[in-house]
């Protein structure tokens, strides 16, 4: 499990995150939910690595993120950037080829790369430069590239952890549903995710727990029936929220329109 306990994130004199607490235990899909400018995001990059603490304790199964160097980290996490660039233009097979680990047998290298890009509807792109994809193909062949990252270190290094910052922002419903899906196998095979959220509805549908952020703190954490009532909502988003519950189903998070206008 990755544990964050009381970490403090400073841009200059600016304090974007304050004493936050948060948990990643394999098995479990964590949504990270909030308003603009909670600081969920920077949260995120903080807990892979990329942004430097001011303060707090960020641990991998017991060892300090800050021990651990570039190889290391690569082999217990993969992430997907909420923007992904490319230095070139390389094709979707070889963006996922070159997320494998070269532990990995050049055969079973192959295997991979076809079995994530048909996960994710690009069979047809295979052979295509990313930079001539739409964008919601481009996000689809980046998150195929730590897909196959993650589930190659499984396989030589044991389970480990999925970051993804906003994976459905430039999706259909179609596509927002199945990364949704995927995300779900993953932790219920054993791997740790965590997922940045705006859509509510999404979150209440495929998340096993919730971390609510507001002004660089949690404001709230647990499950989703916990976290995700009406009171909570309105006050974090600071407009009228109502909170349906379903017979058997995910609660439905409705903002209410009417107020708001």
């Amino acid at each position: 499990m990755i544990t964050g306990r009381n970490i403090d994130v400073a841009f200059g004199r600016k304090t974007i995150l304050r004493c936050v607490d948060v948990d990643v235990p394999f098995g479990k899909l964590v949504a990270l939910c909030g308003p603009n400018g909670a600081g969920k995001s920077t949260l995120l990059s903080a807990l892979v690595g990329d942004v430097p603490t001011a303060r707090g304790d960020i641990r991998y199964n017991d060892t300090d993120l800050h021990r651990m160097d570039a190889a290391d980290l690569s082999r217990r996490r993969a992430v997907l950037e909420q923007s992904p660039t490319l230095s070139a233009a390389f094709s979707v097979a070889e963006v996922v080829r070159l997320s494998v680990p070269i532990e990995y047998a050049p055969a079973e290298t192959e295997s991979l790369v076809t079995e994530v890009t048909a996960q994710l509807g690009l069979t047809r792109f295979i052979d295509t430069p990313v930079p001539k994809l739409s964008g919601g193909q481009r996000h689809r062949a980046h998150l195929a590239r730590v897909l196959a990252q993650l589930t190659a270190n499984r396989s030589l290094f044991g389970p480990g952890y999925l970051f993804l910052d906003e994976p459905t922002a430039s999706l259909d419903i179609q596509h927002q549903i199945e990364v949704m899906k995927i995300a779900r196998v993953l932790a219920r095979g054993g791997s740790g995710v965590l997922v940045v959220l705006h859509d509510l509805n999404l979150a209440a549908a495929f998340a096993d727990s919730i971390c609510l952020m507001r002004d660089g703190a949690v404001v709230g954490s647990g499950t989703v029936a916990e976290v995700f009532t009406a009171r909570m909502l309105s006050d974090v988003y600071a407009t009228p929220i109502s909170v349906e519950k379903t017979e058997g189903g995910p609660l439905i998070i409705l903002p209410d329109y009417h107020s708001a206008a």
